[in-house]
C-alpha cells in the first residue's frame, strides 16, 4: 500500500470522530443539487446562436458568455469555496443556491448583452456550491464510506455536465433560450428550500473566528504542505485536459460532411458518456479500502486505450461510442479517487483542499479545449486523437513515477495496494 492509499485507512488527522452517518436520501439530494448547479454552467453552449440573435450580439462576441462563466467559476474556487472551512456550510450552501436562482433570473430576463454577461459571470461564481457540498458530505460521512459518498455525488455532477446541453437544447426548442434559465431558477429555489429543511446542522468550524485573509493564506499553505494534494492536482490537470480535448472538438467532425449529424444526435453522445461515468460511481469504495493508487493506474491505462476506438471516427461511430464510455469511466474514477484521497489527508480542511484541487481541474479543462480546436484546424481528427492519447500517456507515466518513488510500508509485498 502506498502512502496515498494509506491515508484513506488511517484515522482523520483532525482526530475527530465521524459524525452521524449520512442517509442515502441526503446523499441523493446532494447529487441532484450538484447536477443542477453544474448544468447552469454548461447549458449555454447550444444556445449561443439564439442568444446572439435575440440580443444583437455578433457571433464573434457571443463566445464571451462561456469565457465569463468560467472566469466566475475560477474566482469562486479561489474566494468562495475556502469559506466552507470558516462558515457554517449548511448556511453557505443554501445561500449560494438561492443566490444562483437570482443570477439565473437576471440571465433569463437580460435586456442586453451587458446584463447577460454580468449574469453569466455570477452564475459561474455561485456554481462552486458543488465543491462546498462535496466537502460538507465528505466531512459528515464516516471515514470508511467517504469515497463512496463522494462517488455518488460526483455522479450527479457528471450527469449534469453531460445532460445539460441536451436538456437546454430541448427546452429552447419548446420555449426559447430564456425558458432554460427561468426554469433552472425555479428548480434552484426548490432545491434551496429542500436543503434548508434536510441538511443537518454543523458544529463550529475549526477556523471559526479567523480572518478571511488568514483563510486564504492557509489555502496556499496547504498546497505546499500536502504532497497528496500536489500529486492529485497534476492527475486532475492531465486527465481533464484529455477529457476536454475530446468533448470540446468532437462536434467539429460530426457536424461536418460527410457525417453532417444534427446537434440533437451529437448530444446523444452525452448519454453514452453518462453510462460510463455512472459505472465509475463505486470507484470511491476502492479508495475507502486503500486501493486508490491501483484504481488510478488502471483508470489512466483505460483512458489511454479509449483514444484508439475514438480515432476510428471515419470507420465506425459505434467504436467512437465504446471509446466515449471508456474515457468517461476512467476520468470519473480518477476524479472520485482524487477527492477521496485528498479529503482524507485533512478532513477539517476539506473545503480548501477541494477548492485548490478544482483550480487544476479547470486549468486542465481549459487547456484541453483550446489545444484540441487548434490541433483540429491543423491536423484534423487524428491530430486531436494523437493529442488526447499523448496527454493520457503523460498522465500514466507520471503515475508510474509517483508509485516508484513512494516507499512501501515495512512488510509489504507489493509497491502499490
Amino acid at each position: 500500500m502506498t502512502t496515498q492509499d494509506a491515508t484513506t485507512a488511517e484515522p482523520d488527522k483532525s482526530g475527530a470522530t465521524a459524525g452521524p452517518r449520512l442517509s442515502p436520501a441526503i446523499v441523493l439530494l446532494f447529487a441532484i443539487a450538484c447536477g443542477l448547479s453544474v448544468a447552469n454552467v454548461y447549458s449555454a453552449q447550444p444556445l449561443l446562436d439564439t442568444m446572439a440573435s435575440d440580443l444583437g450580439i455578433t457571433p464573434a462576441a457571443i463566445g464571451i458568455v462561456v469565457t465569463l462563466t468560467q472566469i466566475g467559476l475560477a474566482f469562486g474556487l479561489m474566494l468562495i469555496v475556502p469559506l466552507g472551512d470558516l462558515w457554517d456550510r449548511r448556511k453557505l450552501i443554501v445561500g449560494q443556491i438561492a443566490l444562483s436562482a437570482i443570477a439565473l433570473v437576471v440571465v433569463g430576463t437580460a435586456p442586453n448583452a451587458v446584463v447577460l454577461f454580468g449574469g453569466m459571470a455570477l452564475v459561474g461564481l455561485l456554481a462552486v456550491v458543488i465543491q462546498v457540498i462535496v466537502a460538507f458530505a465528505a466531512t459528515l460521512a464516516a471515514p470508511a464510506e467517504r469515497g463512496q459518498t463522494i462517488g455518488t455525488i460526483q455522479s450527479g455532477v457528471v450527469s449534469g455536465i453531460l445532460l445539460a446541453r441536451f436538456a437546454s437544447g430541448t427546452l429552447a426548442d419548446i420555449g426559447g433560450w430564456r425558458v432554460v434559465y427561468l426554469t433552472s431558477a425555479a428548480l434552484m429555489l426548490v432545491m434551496a428550500a429542500l436543503l434548508a429543511r434536510a441538511l443537518p446542522r454543523q458544529a463550529p468550524q475549526p477556523l471559526a473566528g479567523a480572518s478571511y485573509a488568514k483563510l486564504l493564506r492557509s489555502t496556499a499553505t496547504l498546497f505546499t504542505e500536502e504532497p497528496v494534494l500536489r500529486e492529485r492536482a497534476v492527475f486532475a490537470l492531465l486527465a481533464f485536459a484529455s477529457f476536454s480535448a475530446f468533448w470540446s472538438s468532437i462536434v467539429l467532425p460530426l457536424a461536418a460532411p460527410p457525417l453532417s449529424l444534427s446537434h440533437t444526435t451529437i448530444g446523444m453522445l452525452g448519454i453514452a458518456g453518462l453510462a460510463g461515468a455512472l459505472a465509475a460511481r463505486n470507484s470511491g469504495r476502492l479508495a475507502d479500502r486503500g486501493w486508490g493508487q491501483r484504481t488510478t493506474g488502471l483508470s489512466l491505462l483505460l483512458m489511454l486505450a479509449g483514444w484508439a476506438p475514438i480515432a476510428c471516427l471515419n470507420t465506425s461511430l459505434w467504436l467512437v461510442l465504446v471509446g466515449v464510455v471508456m474515457i468517461d469511466f476512467a476520468v470519473q474514477a480518477i476524479h472520485v479517487t482524487n477527492q477521496s484521497l485528498i479529503v482524507a489527508t485533512r478532513p477539517e480542511a476539506s473545503s480548501r483542499l477541494i477548492g485548490v484541487y478544482m483550480v487544476f481541474y479547470s486549468i486542465g479543462s481549459g487547456l484541453g479545449a483550446i489545444a484540441s480546436t487548434i490541433v483540429y484546424a491543423a491536423a484534423g481528427w487524428l491530430g486531436v486523437c494523437a493529442l488526447g492519447g499523448s496527454i493520457s500517456a503523460v498522465a500514466l507515466l507520471y503515475w508510474v513515477i509517483v508509485v516508484s518513488r513512494t516507499p512501501a510500508p515495512v512488510g509489504a509485498c507489493s509497491v502499490s495496494s
